[in-house]
């Protein structure tokens, strides 16, 4: 199946927009299963993430702003470039779980869109 994923809400063009794909609660965030990057153009990019299997994945993303290919956050571990998650999950003091970024692929495909915040 594949995966098309619509990344908007960057602040400015500048950068790039890096994708990571997480099959399981026991891999997110942790070791992804498919990652990805792409210039940031008109405040966001599109990734085609092509021959997965159906199931389940949760797709995290981040502006890496100053492309230094890294999620900069500050002294207290809070990331200061915007990110996102599938279905837009917001985390409580942190990332969102596994269960609530989870989206269902079916072996026909699926487009999704993930804001930036």
């Amino acid at each position: 199946a594949d995966l098309s994923i619509k990344v908007d809400g960057a602040r400015g063009d500048g950068g790039a927009v890096r994708v990571a794909l997480f099959d399981s609660a026991d891999r997110f965030l942790k070791r992804p299963l498919h990652s990805a990057s792409a210039p940031v153009r008109d405040g966001g990019a599109t990734f085609a993430l092509k021959d997965l299997a159906a199931g389940d994945y949760a797709v995290a993303v981040y502006h890496d702003a100053n492309d230094n290919g890294k999620l900069d956050q500050n002294m207290m571990g809070i990331p200061v470039e915007a990110t996102g998650f599938s279905n837009d999950a917001l985390g409580n003091m942190g990332p969102p779980a596994f269960e609530a970024a989870r989206i269902n692929l079916p072996s026909t495909g699926a487009a999704i869109r993930v804001t930036l915040r």
